[in-house]
């Protein structure tokens, strides 16, 4: 008999290929999104599986919905995707983003202590969580100090993850994900962002690129090596929290510019802080400008992570580089004009 999981927010990136993947070992997947989102299940469709999950309606919020849901389907696998993601809005949205990526993992929590012990519940910590790190690479022992709204909510749901499993020997497990990126990422990530701005550049149909800060340095790796560690947290002897990262560290600043390169532009990097400009080399034309609008209240400059406790105990290690992932996206986004799902 096939093996049942539920995915919240099966509709985003994560969820995606997290599906892809769980249909390929042939599990019957529920896709749980809010109904509001339906129309973002388009990168479901992008990798030809809308049609071999069946989709839930779940809404974080609503604890007897989360209640009913975990009831029903007693699913062998749980993992919880769903989330307000996005650090910049964290701040504007700040009681949101609790309600959402902290109170919403122990509803579901909850309804599996009373409801389906049996299920195995993975929830998608972040390396947003390290946030001012003291100490560089960051490893599951590695003191936390988040510095966002989104950063401190999900630093509830990783403790209370923890807690579940010691009070309830739930089988209860925290990746702590590092930046993950693909095709597939949402248009307001910086790296998508960039890729699709640089990609419309390259057309001649597009506005100069606007950014932050780009000396932020981040662990940047491609989410389909990501979702195959959460799997494999699930299905381990034993429930643990593993940090998922590549172990390099690379800035705004590389990821433009690599990203630049590949569709032809030479780019050179002109003034310094808020007069930086990147300029092509080859016609003068301004790509890329700095915009403060897109600063952060609190900024976290550096994060690298160790992930040799995964390399160790689950066997994960990611398998595509930096370079590879930037390229993967910029041509992605160069080839298809209007972005996936529009």
């Amino acid at each position: 008999m096939a093996k049942i999981a539920l995915i919240t927010g099966a509709g985003g990136q994560d969820g995606a290929y997290l599906a892809r993947l769980l249909l390929n070992k042939g599990y019957k997947v529920y896709a749980a999104e809010r109904r509001t989102s339906s129309g973002e299940l388009w990168r479901l469709r992008k990798l030809g599986i809308l049609g071999d999950v069946e989709v839930v309606p779940l809404e974080l919020s609503e604890e007897s919905n989360v209640s009913r849901l975990i009831e029903r389907l007693r699913a062998d696998e749980i993992y919880n995707l769903a989330a307000q993601s996005f650090v910049g809005t964290s701040f504007e949205q700040p009681l949101y983003t609790a309600e959402i990526d902290a109170l919403g993992v122990v509803r579901l929590l909850e309804a599996i202590r009373i409801r389906s012990p049996q299920s195995k519940f993975y929830q998608a910590s972040t390396s947003e969580m390290f946030g001012k790190v003291s100490v560089s690479p960051q490893s599951e022992t590695t003191q936390f100090h988040p510095r966002s709204p989104y950063g401190v909510a999900k630093l509830y749901g990783h403790w209370i993850t923890v807690n579940y499993r010691e009070a309830y020997d739930l089988f209860a497990c925290s990746g702590i994900l590092f930046n993950h990126e693909s095709p597939l990422r949402g248009a307001e990530f910086v790296t998508r962002k960039t890729t699709i701005a640089l990609a419309h550049l390259k057309r001649g149909n597009g506005p100069v690129l606007k950014l932050g800060n780009l000396n932020a340095r981040r662990d940047w790796g491609f989410a389909g090596d990501y979702v195959l560690g959460m799997w494999q947290m699930l299905n381990a002897p034993n429930p643990d929290d593993y940090v998922l990262a590549t172990g390099e560290s690379h800035s705004v600043r590389d990821f433009v510019t690599l990203a630049a390169n590949h569709l032809g532009f030479d780019i050179e990097w002109r003034g310094e802080g808020r007069e930086e400009t990147g300029i092509d080399r080859d016609s003068g034309r301004t790509l890329v400008e700095i915009d403060p609008r897109y600063f952060r209240p609190a900024e976290v400059d550096m994060l690298i992570g160790d992930a040799a406790k995964a390399k160790r105990t689950l066997g994960w290690a990611a398998t595509t580089s930096f370079e590879g992932l930037v390229e993967m996206m910029a041509q992605a986004d160069y080839d298809e004009p209007f972005g996936p799902g529009r």
